[in-house]
């Protein structure tokens, strides 16, 4: 989305060594513990925490929170820069206010959100003059396990890869900023809103989970599942798309600080049929995991250090920082939690896969920004190896706020941006960016080529919360059955230079934003936006936005088109159904299919 959118050899074993004794039994992998992991639950953080208690001056609070601020608000000159910092607020009162800047995670330290309550905002909006009053560019950003009591309305003015989450704002919630310029979409979960919470010119928005004193405003795809008080549907007019209930959730796994001033991450437990938020009843369900069982990776680690300590059965948790990669990080355990702080960005040197995710039950990774290097990736996060077919419904793999930029810092290169293999996966608020804009020489159709943005291959996956934009072909790949998803939110390539660079494999014009495979027999979704830009070239058509095949199990629900700014056109919505992009940037709408 970009400014302009309305956007080894193996020696012989000792038992076949003349006079050797009988092999033994290989020694199982270490337990997690203070020397395989951390060796504390009060852990070094890094120099890009900061870990506020309640007890400091609000003054010397305030001015850390402004200086990180004014480091990193400006959105020509700290986009794309490598700077990173959590703000940690443990349990207490705080009469503050923070700006948040790009790559900036905001978070109470509490067990629930109650514990950590700041009396004032927490709030992102347009505040650079190059914004010229438009949100567009409000990325990477987060807040997370407060309680907020705004002065006046607390603004959240952001477009994609800056979740809120399990936030109990007791007040008015704003999600556009104060100029009522553009906002592109966003992602709120397991949050409680007093009042009422405006969209205004957001173009579209998902909300999971949460509970709403009030909904207002609408402009092209406005989602919700499990939500109290979400409006009903009544797509395209107003473009509300509700599901009573969420099929398959998990809050997010979070740090916090226990009584003893010891620090531990909480794994939250796998809802069904979700509605509300999972700390409404008092606690969030599920189990404490003490720090002292996760590797605190900082960015000086190598894939080989963070590696060890993985197979040796620690959890991770990546700390602030750009971590530039010479191999994979495989995930090889179940059950293992990967968490960062910050938007640690893992970024692969020498064309291989960043990290790896064994077909075993129960993996969560939230937070992680996964950047593509100059030598081409076949991905960046595999979930699951080809052919995956163990049965994970009980345990399945989790991924929040996990999001892949190709381009915008280097000329990144990556095939496949995701690809998940295993069953049962969730994926909860993914962005997955071919850069349409960012440093000198980084950004072009042929100079940061990615051909797909989110391929699942495993049956029964989950997406709540699907964004995936710019890629040269096919954004989504859908081929497992059983698929789902809540939300889906796309642009096509600004860049295409022409119609002859731009036509699929059948010979069509252009490349669908969603493509379910001819194979599928079941799959459903709901609550879906892809538009087109062809600034490069405006005479550029798409075929068509969406292309399932005809099976009666095959349902869509609730999709609009947009031509933005009349730069090129999509003919259909699916496959041969629904009209043409009209002009002056308004949608065209299909509200089910078949």
């Amino acid at each position: 989305m970009a400014a302009v959118a309305a956007v080894t050899a193996v020696a012989p074993s000792a038992a076949a060594m003349p006079g050797a004794h009988p092999a033994q039994p290989a020694a199982p992998a270490p337990a997690p513990g203070p020397q395989a992991c951390a060796g504390t639950d009060t852990p070094d953080f890094g120099p890009n925490v900061r870990i506020f208690d309640p007890s400091m001056p609000a003054q010397d609070i305030q001015k850390q929170l402004d200086d990180d601020f004014n480091n990193l608000k400006d959105t020509l000159a700290d986009q794309m820069s490598e700077d990173r910092v959590a703000h940690l607020f443990k349990p207490g009162e705080y009469t503050v206010n923070d700006n948040v800047g790009y790559y900036t995670s905001v978070a109470g330290l509490g067990k629930n959100p109650g514990d950590v309550t700041i009396n004032g905002n927490i709030t992102v909006d347009a505040f650079n003059e190059s914004d010229q009053g438009n949100a567009t560019q409000n990325f990477w950003r987060s807040a997370e396990n407060m309680t907020v009591k705004p002065n006046g309305a607390n603004r959240w003015g952001v477009s994609q890869a800056a979740p809120m989450r399990r936030m109990d704002i007791q007040g008015d919630l704003d999600l556009y900023p104060e100029s009522y310029g553009w906002a592109s979409g966003g992602y709120l979960a397991d949050t409680k809103v007093s009042g009422t919470t405006e969209s205004s010119s957001q173009q579209q928005w998902y909300t999971r989970d949460s509970q709403l004193g009030a909904w207002d405003g609408g402009v092209w795809n406005m989602t919700f599942s499990g939500v109290q008080g979400a409006p009903p549907t009544a797509f395209p007019d107003p473009p509300h798309t509700t599901l009573e209930s969420t099929p398959v959730s998990a809050d997010v796994p979070y740090l916090y600080v226990d009584g003893e001033g010891k620090y531990q991450v909480f794994r939250p437990d796998v809802r069904t049929d979700a509605t509300g938020p999972s700390w409404a009843g008092g606690e969030t369900p599920g189990k404490s995991v003490p720090m002292s069982q996760f590797y605190v990776a900082k960015p000086t680690d190598t894939a080989a250090d963070i590696n060890a300590a993985v197979a040796s059965g620690c959890n991770l948790f990546f700390t602030p920082g750009v971590y530039h990669l010479d191999d994979t990080i495989k995930i090889t355990n179940p059950d293992t939690i990967v968490l960062g702080i910050g938007y640690p960005t893992l970024m692969p040197e020498t064309g291989k896969t960043a990290m790896e995710v064994a077909d075993v039950d129960g993996v969560r990774i939230k937070g992680v920004l996964f950047d593509a290097g100059t030598q081409n990736s076949p991905s960046l996060l595999t979930v699951g190896e080809e052919g995956a077919s163990a049965d994970h419904s009980q345990n399945p793999t989790i991924m929040q706020d996990v999001f892949f930029r190709l381009g915008g810092t280097v000329a990144g290169k990556a095939t496949n941006s995701l690809v998940v293999n295993s069953k049962n996966a969730v994926m909860d608020h993914i962005w997955a960016w071919r850069a349409d804009h960012g440093n000198e020489g980084s950004f072009g159709w042929d100079v940061n080529p990615g051909d797909t943005g989110v391929l699942v291959n495993g049956d029964d996956v989950t997406a709540t919360g699907l964004f995936v934009e710019h890629y040269n072909k096919y954004q989504v790949i859908w081929n497992g059955n059983n698929g789902k998803t809540i939300f889906f939110q796309n642009e096509m390539p600004y860049d295409v230079p022409d119609q002859a660079a731009y036509m699929n494999d059948k010979g069509q014009e252009g490349w669908a934003a969603y493509k379910v495979g001819d194979q599928v027999t079941d799959h459903e979704a709901w609550g879906l936006g892809s538009y087109c830009f062809f600034n490069v070239n405006p005479e550029v058509k798409n075929d068509h936005a969406f292309e399932v095949p005809a099976a009666p199990g095959v349902k869509f629900h609730s999709m609009a088109t947009v031509s933005l700014n009349e730069k090129g056109s999509i003919t259909h919505i699916i496959n041969d159904k629904g009209d043409v992009t009209p002009p002056e940037t308004t949608p065209s709408n299909l509200a089910n299919f078949p």
